[in-house]
């Protein structure tokens, strides 16, 4: 099965002792690409080095929205500055996260806009983090569409109905992690069942979020292979189906990253 975790932290110290094993298990488990994806701007050297270890791995650039307060200033110029390096693929991850609130909520808004904006500039896709802020990350994705289009995905989905509507009626993506494979996920894999193949994707966010039969556990980019079979089984096809369709929505949202030799001949 062919595969590409559209999102995990390769930088995330959880990792370091063993990083080229992660890979190489990763790669043994069917992954054709990963994307380690920025939480701090100030960290750009260290995700952009990871990218450029791996011939596989790539990478983006953004807050989160945990740490929008200690990077409120950076503007959408220079972000898109330093997604010019030719591995970097993605603006991100930045949004709104209203369970946690290390950010006040104004600046994460202000922040979330930047990379919207940078996202509209660079072409580039942005990572869109969202927990329990459904009505103002709805809100703010149709006000930004309106002063011009961006690509976009929700990544790590597991808000409610009505923002993957919102998403799927602005042309963006959902993508779902290792919560959709969780005995409680019910009202997700509802959600699931109702989002097009191609705006499907599937990722871990490792270190965190560990899949069945993993969960509690450190999570690592080799088990989106169950996520994946979960998402399958949702939406009714083979696991391999559901690995060659999202393989193929990864590469045409982050479409600067280059197909791997097997996608391309598919």
């Amino acid at each position: 099965m062919m595969l590409i975790d559209s999102h995990c932290h390769l930088d995330f110290p959880e990792f370091a002792p063993e990083r080229d094993a992660v890979v190489a298990r990763a790669r043994a488990a069917g992954l054709v690409r990963m994307i380690t994806i920025s939480t701090r701007i100030d960290k750009y050297d260290d995700v952009k080095a990871i990218a450029e270890a791996y011939d596989d791995v790539f990478f983006t650039v953004g807050t989160h929205p945990h740490q929008a307060h200690l990077d409120p200033e950076t503007s959408a110029a220079r972000i898109v500055e330093l997604a010019q390096h030719p591995r970097c693929v993605g603006i991100g991850e930045a949004g709104l996260d209203y369970h946690y609130d290390q950010a006040p909520r104004d600046v994460a808004a202000r922040v979330f806009r930047t990379h919207i904006a940078a996202a509209r500039l660079s072409g580039l896709p942005l990572v869109i983090h969202a927990r329990d802020a459904d009505d103002d990350v709805a809100a703010i994705l149709k006000d930004e569409m309106g002063k011009g289009a961006f690509t976009a995905l929700l990544h790590c989905f597991t808000a409610g109905p009505a923002l993957a509507a919102t998403a799927l009626n602005l042309g963006l993506s959902i993508s779902f992690s290792g919560v959709v494979t969780f005995k409680n996920s019910d009202a997700l894999r509802a959600i699931a069942a109702t989002v097009p193949l191609d705006r499907i994707l599937v990722e871990t966010d490792a270190p965190f979020l560990a899949p069945i039969p993993h969960r509690g556990k450190r999570n690592e980019p080799a088990f989106v292979a169950h996520t994946a079979a979960a998402v399958a089984a949702v939406k009714g096809v083979s696991p391999s189906e559901l690995g060659a369709v999202t393989t193929a929505n990864v590469l045409r949202l982050f479409s600067k990253m280059p197909a791997p030799v097997q996608a391309a001949a598919a």
